[in-house]
């Protein structure tokens, strides 16, 4: 555990103290932009809806330019199929981004339980320096995805805004924090 924060520590103190204004500015705009989103959440799920469809459009794209680049391969139809699956995906997606917000809370639900079932595991199979915390973490992870679940599908329309909105603000609260610390650094 040690060595992880020493470790932790040299990276910090290798970044450039000149650059703490670009930690704060980011942070501070981020921190913004989860405050807005915590502010309508329905929107902040629409939004990351679309994000989620364009970035599986965009990869539909890339697919089908690589199959028709590995023709001689053999594997083209597959490459082809794929893209135009994540194609009819996003095409769905950005055509329902309710449903589909509805879909990606389920998704997200078992993968935070499944998360937290591995960390339950690890913890009570390890038990060294720390367990309680990691196994306290993976308790709150399953208990979490329970209530997702539970609440799903009337929870859809809010709960992927509000984990949009906390991890904007945390990483915004974050870098702003690193930002500062740089910035004290810097005067010493």
């Amino acid at each position: 555990m040690a060595t992880h924060a020493f470790e932790a520590q040299l990276r910090v103190k290798s970044l450039d103290t000149e650059s703490w204004g670009w930690f704060v500015g980011t942070g501070a705009a981020l921190a913004l932009l989860g405050f807005i989103a915590s502010a309508n959440l329905l929107l902040a799920a629409i939004a990351a809806t679309y994000v989620v469809g364009a970035a599986m459009f965009a990869g539909g794209i890339l697919m089908l330019v690589h199959a028709f680049g590995v023709r001689r391969w053999g594997w083209a139809a597959f490459w082809a199929l794929s893209g135009l699956l994540y194609l009819s995906a996003a095409a769905a997606i950005l055509y329902q981004p309710l449903l589909a917000a509805g879909l990606i809370v389920l998704v997200l639900a078992a993968s935070i339980g499944a998360s937290g079932l591995v960390r339950v595991g690890v913890a009570l199979g390890a038990r060294g320096h720390g367990w309680g915390w990691m196994l306290a973490s993976g308790l709150i992870s399953i208990a979490a995805a329970v209530l997702i679940a539970i609440g799903w599908p009337a929870n859809a329309i809010w709960v992927l805004g509000f984990i949009l909105a906390i991890d904007l603000l945390f990483q915004g609260s974050m870098l702003m924090l690193v930002g500062f610390a740089l910035r004290s650094r810097r005067t010493t």
